[in-house]
C-alpha cells in the first residue's frame, strides 16, 4: 500500500511498510519508454489517431521489468483503440513530494502522477493541477460513476474545482508500534499481545531493546506521532496546523503550540540522548520501509494494513514482528480518500487520452491485471484465483509486483488474492476503518487554499526545517528555551494571520457541509 505517513509537520516518515511518495524532470528514477515485442499481435491502433506518449510519475524504484510491462499495457491499449505508449518514471520515496513541486512550479510538462493527502494539497492549492469538471464525465465515464455512487470526489475538490481521481478503498490509519520480536525473544524481551498501547509503554519496550542491543540502531521515529494520537489531534496537512477532535468548534491552533508538543520533545531527547532515536534520523533519506524490511531497524510504526498483512515483506524468514495497537481507546480520523491519489498535470498535452486509459483500467480485468500485477509467467503465477510471485522471487526481488504508487490505481473489483493481502484483507481493513474510534474527519473534502498567505507559510516551513524540527528529534540542548524561541519565530512570522485564513476556510467548509445535508 501506500507508505505510511502523518502528513504535515507531524514529525517524519511514519513507517507504512510498502507505501508512500519523488519525482523529477530531471532524470531520478530513470525515464522508462516503453518498446519491444507485442503479447497481443497486432498492437496497431484502431482509432486511427496519431501514437501519443503518456508521461506518468510514481514513487519508488524501478523494478527490472518496468518496461517490458508497460511495453505490453502499450500493446494491449492500442488493441482496444488507445494509441498510446508510455514514459513511466519513479523517484525515490524521500524525495518525491518535493520534486513534484519543484517541478509544477518550473511549468515542467507530464501527464499523470501519484500523490498523497499532504503533498496533493499542496500541489493543488497552487493550481498544479488539471480541472476535470467537464473531462471526466465525458472521457472517463464509467470511472466517473463510480465517484458519483461513493461521493469520493469531494475530497478531491477545491474551489468547485476536481482536481484529482481518489482511490476508492477505505482504510484506517491509525498506528501500530511494531517490533523485531525474534530478537526481543532472544534477548528474553516479552509483551503481551497488545500491551504496548502507550507512549510510556513504547519508552519502557525501547528501553529495554537499547540494553539488549546497544549498538544496533534502534528507530528513526521521535515520539510526536504517538503524542498526536494520544490527543486526538487532527493535522489539516497544511503546515503544521490542525485542531483537537473533540472540539465540537473545530479551533484551527498550531501544533507547536500544544502542550503535547512539549511532552514529545521532552521524550524525543531523552530518547536522542540514550542512543534509542538514530543520531541521522532528521537527515536520513533512505526509504523507511525498506529499512524495516531489510533488518536495519528494531521498532516501528505502521498502520493495521502492514499489522496483519499475511507477508510483512521480509528479506529474512527468520525475522519476526509483533503489532500492538497504540491508544486502542482513543479516537483517530480514517485514512482519507486522497491519501492515495493520481492527478493530471496543469500542462498535461493529452488529459484526454490519460483519461480514457484510467477508463479502460475501471472495467478491463486484463488491463488491470497487467498494470498492477504485469506479465503472467515472468512478474506473476496465478495458483487458483491467488497471485505469487515467480520462483526465488519474493515482496523484497519482485520485478514487477508491488510497484510504488499502484495504490491510487487499485480497484476493488479486480484485485485478486496475493501472497501479501489473503482473500478477505480488504474486507477486513473496511470493517476496521467501520470501528466507532475510527471516524472520517468532520473537515473530509477540505482542500485548503494558501494563495493569499503562501510568503508566511513559506517563511513558516523554513522556521521549521531550521529550528522546529531539530526540537521534534529531541536534538536541542534545552528543550524549553529552543521550543519558547520557536514559538516566538512562528508567531513573528504572521501565525495568527495564517490561522484567521485558515479557520475562515474551515468554517465555510463545514457551514457548506451543514447546508448540504
Amino acid at each position: 500500500m501506500s507508505f505510511y505517513r502523518f502528513p504535515g509537520f507531524v514529525a517524519a516518515c511514519l513507517l507504512c511498510i510498502t507505501l508512500v511518495f519523488g519525482m523529477a524532470g530531471c532524470a531520478a528514477g530513470g525515464d522508462v519508454r516503453m518498446d519491444g515485442p507485442s503479447l497481443f499481435g497486432d498492437s496497431t491502433a484502431t482509432s486511427g489517431e496519431p501514437e501519443a506518449t503518456l508521461k506518468f510519475y510514481f514513487g519508488g524504484e524501478k523494478k527490472a521489468a518496468t518496461e517490458e510491462v508497460w511495453a505490453a499495457v502499450s500493446d494491449y491499449v492500442k488493441t482496444k483503440g488507445l494509441n498510446v505508449k508510455f514514459s513511466v518514471n519513479f523517484i525515490p520515496w524521500p524525495e518525491y513530494s518535493g520534486k513534484l513541486l519543484v517541478m509544477a512550479a518550473a511549468g515542467d510538462r507530464w501527464d499523470l502522477n501519484f500523490d498523497s493527502e499532504g503533498s496533493f494539497k499542496q500541489m493543488a492549492s497552487r493550481g498544479s493541477y488539471l480541472r476535470l469538471n467537464d473531462l471526466l464525465p465525458m472521457y472517463a465515464p464509467h470511472l466517473y460513476e463510480r465517484y458519483r455512487q461513493q461521493q469520493s470526489l469531494l475530497s478531491a475538490t477545491i474551489g468547485g474545482d476536481i482536481v484529482g481521481l481518489p482511490w476508492t478503498i477505505k482504510m484506517s490509519q491509525r498506528p501500530y508500534a511494531g517490533w523485531r520480536v525474534d530478537l526481543a525473544e532472544k534477548a528474553g524481551i516479552y509483551r503481551e499481545p497488545e500491551s504496548v498501547r502507550t507512549a510510556e509503554d513504547v519508552d519502557s519496550l525501547l528501553q529495554d531493546l537499547k540494553k539488549a542491543y546497544p549498538n544496533q540502531k534502534l528507530s528513526r521515529i521521535p515520539a510526536l506521532p504517538l503524542y498526536v494520537v494520544r490527543d486526538e489531534w487532527v493535522d489539516l496537512g497544511l503546515h503544521g496546523l490542525g485542531f483537537y477532535l473533540n472540539d465540537p468548534h473545530y479551533k484551527v491552533q498550531a501544533i507547536e503550540d500544544q502542550p503535547f508538543y512539549a511532552d514529545a520533545a521532552f521524550m524525543s531527547k531523552a530518547w536522542y540522548e540514550g542512543g534509542i532515536l538514530n543520531p541521522d534520523s532528521k537527515i536520513d533519506m533512505e526509504d523507511a520501509a525498506d529499512q524495516w524490511r531489510n533488518g536495519k531497524m528494531l521498532f516501528t510504526l505502521t498502520s493495521h494494513e502492514w499489522a496483519y498483512a499475511a507477508d510483512p515483506g521480509f528479506v529474512d524468514a527468520s525475522y519476526r514482528q509483533q503489532m500492538s495497537l497504540l491508544y486502542p481507546d482513543k479516537k483517530t480520523v480514517n485514512r482519507s480518500p486522497i491519501a492515495n491519489v493520481v492527478a493530471i498535470n496543469r500542462n498535461s498535452e493529452h488529459p484526454e487520452l490519460v483519461l480514457r486509459f484510467l477508463d479502460m483500467l475501471e472495467t478491463d480485468e486484463r488491463l488491470f491485471d497487467l498494470v498492477v500485477y504485469g506479465i503472467q509467467g515472468k512478474t506473476y503465477e496465478l495458483d487458483g484465483g491467488k497471485v505469487i510471485y515467480p520462483d526465488n522471487l519474493n515482496f523484497s526481488t519482485s520485478n514487477y509486483m508491488d510497484w510504488g504508487g499502484q495504490w491510487a490505481l487499485w480497484k476493488p473489483q479486480f484485485l485478486r488474492p496475493t501472497e501479501t493481502y489473503p482473500g478477505d484483507f480488504w474486507k477486513e481493513e473496511s470493517r476496521f476503518a467501520r470501528l466507532p474510534v475510527n471516524v472520517d474527519s468532520p473537515v473530509e473534502g477540505l482542500l485548503l487554499n494558501d494563495q493569499s498567505i503562501s510568503p508566511m507559510l513559506e517563511e513558516r516551513d523554513q522556521i521549521y526545517e531550521d529550528y522546529g524540527k531539530s526540537i521534534e528529534y529531541g536534538m536541542v540542548p534545552d528543550v524549553a528555551k529552543a521550543l519558547s524561541d520557536y514559538r516566538m519565530m512562528q508567531k513573528g512570522n504572521g501565525l495568527d494571520i495564517i490561522i484567521q485564513e485558515v479557520q475562515r476556510q474551515v468554517d465555510q467548509f463545514l457551514a457548506s457541509q451543514h447546508q448540504h445535508s
